[in-house]
């Protein structure tokens, strides 16, 4: 029975479990599906092969996943490793492995690429929450993110395979459905429009939950939903990174501080239980102490209670990596107060 080894994101996941279904059959056969998020998450990658191929010397291991499509040589230059593959082609992993495997390394321009895995699974194994892919890729440019280079542009997956998904996973006993992807709100023609079709199709489902939102594409349609559906699970997870106006714009981000106060401010409105989370960098290039304050703030002012924090990680071929650099030390010591008062907030 094949192995997959999951780092990194939810979309990860999802991708994983069709992996595991796909290519179940197949024995001696390890799947690691990598992240490359940070520098930290590429160095972890990493570590993973060199133990899976110590405690399975005879095992073929494949490497896939976003730190396979952004720094293949990486891990072809590993002994531990029989094959590289790229996003595009993990999709048919099964054209690549019954070779023999002289060419180490398969990964594709995934710029090129406008499909995804159309696979329906079956299951979470593990799990009560299952994920839905509903999108792929990302057309904004971050300066600190490396993301749409290991996923390719925005691409949206058929509503009608979205539905039959969802419809799969419910028959199976699954009453936790999140909808997922690397850029959810760029879902086309219309993110509202979506979620108002999975909620009238089934009305049945317990809990619709969303992956990490961005605060400068949700609509006032979509809030009206949540006021209108009580089995929109109130708990908002949001792309913030910074709360300092000057830090966001340098980051390339789309929404200000006052947009975040504001978005939490009117779902409140509507779902007095809502509960709010929010991803943040720290120690982004020129972050002053008063930037970072105005971080610290803007946590109390919106009111999230869920933080996940990230010290500031350079990626080679980012505008952000060419700025003036915050000392690492800097950052961690940033990142631990940050996360200190997400903790001190839910003691």
């Amino acid at each position: 029975m094949v192995e997959v080894v999951t780092l990194g994101c939810r979309i990860n996941s999802y991708e994983s479990e069709i992996l595991k279904e796909k290519f179940q059959d197949i024995d001696n056969l390890i799947i690691v599906n990598t992240c490359a998020v940070t520098k930290e998450a590429e160095r972890q990658c990493r570590q993973t092969v060199r133990k899976l191929r110590h405690h399975n010397p005879q095992a073929r291991i494949v490497v896939t996943g976003c730190a396979a499509q952004v720094n293949p040589q990486i891990f072809a230059q590993m002994p531990e490793v029989d094959l590289v593959l790229g996003n595009k082609e993990k999709t048919a992993l099964e054209l690549y492995i019954n070779g023999d495997l002289s060419e180490k390394t398969i990964v594709g321009d995934i710029f090129k690429y406008d499909g995804y895995d159309d696979y329906l699974i079956t299951g979470f194994e593990g799990r009560q929450r299952a994920f839905v892919q509903i999108q792929q890729g990302c057309n904004h440019r971050c300066t600190y993110c490396i993301v749409p280079f290991a996923r390719g542009n925005n691409r949206s997956v058929a509503q009608d395979q979205i539905l039959q998904q969802i419809s799969t996973l419910l028959e199976k006993g699954f009453e936790q459905i999140c909808l997922t992807g690397v850029d959810v709100c760029s879902y086309q023609p219309s993110f509202s429009a979506l979620v108002a079709t999975i909620l009238q199709t089934f009305p049945q489902l317990p809990s619709l939950q969303f992956g990490s939102l961005d605060p400068a594409a949700i609509d006032d349609n979509f809030i009206k939903l949540i006021a209108e559906y009580p089995n929109i699970h109130p708990f908002f997870h949001f792309s913030v990174q910074s709360g300092d106006n000057l830090i966001l714009k340098r980051m390339g981000r789309r929404h200000s501080r006052e947009d975040v106060i504001n978005l939490c401010s009117k779902i409140r409105k509507v779902r007095p239980d809502a509960v709010f989370g929010a991803d943040f960098i720290c120690g982004f290039p020129t972050e002053s102490d008063e930037n970072f304050t105005n971080t610290l703030k803007l946590v109390d002012e919106a009111e999230i209670t869920r933080l996940h924090v990230f010290p500031y990680s350079e990626r080679p071929g980012t505008p952000a990596a060419r700025m003036p650099q915050i000392d690492i030390e800097k950052r961690r010591e940033r990142a631990k107060i940050l996360r200190e008062k997400g903790e001190n907030i839910n003691d």
